[in-house]
């Protein structure tokens, strides 16, 4: 009798342990510990992203890892388990903004990104006068990641004109 709880806490402790490697198993999850691109694809939903970036000028330059996560070592790690654990919540519960959207943490990480790899090109650049303004470079180069939108996030010349009478 004293030991009955030492036994279901075992069986606790084991269903736990095993419920969670076979998830890892399932989720491919030792994949997102390389920059392997084709990582991205284990979410279903990223495959429109991962098409259009293959088609994008970047594909033979940059990877996802390049551009979405910071650069240094316990950066990228943080921001990995933070993507993680986002991602996996929102695909298992299907919560997640449709279509895909980047948050102001990965969009700021973006825009290191884009001005680390170019610095040569982007030094002589002025900051904005207004601290709190800011213009990413993704503002005039969209299509340099996931190539040409279509339809979200552009303009249509029926909007643009919208737009101009406002």
């Amino acid at each position: 009798m004293k030991n009955d709880w030492r036994l279901w806490a075992a069986l606790c402790l084991g269903l736990f342990a095993g419920l969670g490697i076979y998830t890892f198993q399932y989720a491919a999850g030792f994949s997102y510990f390389r920059t392997d691109a084709r990582a991205c694809l284990n979410c279903h939903i990223m495959g429109p992203q991962f098409d259009a970036w293959q088609k994008a000028s970047h594909h033979t330059a940059a990877s996802c890892v390049d551009c979405h996560l910071p650069q240094t070592f316990p950066a990228k790690y943080i921001a990995k388990s933070d993507n993680g654990y986002r991602h996996s919540k929102g695909f298992t519960f299907q919560d997640f903004h449709e279509p895909i959207v980047i948050s102001p943490r990965g969009a700021a990480v973006l825009q290191e990104n884009c001005v680390r790899c170019h610095a040569a090109m982007v030094h002589d650049l002025k900051p904005l006068k207004n601290k709190d303004e800011t213009f990413r470079c993704v503002h005039c180069h969209s299509s340099v990641g996931h190539g040409e939108r279509m339809g979200m996030g552009r303009y249509e010349p029926n909007q643009i004109q919208e737009v101009n009478e406002k």
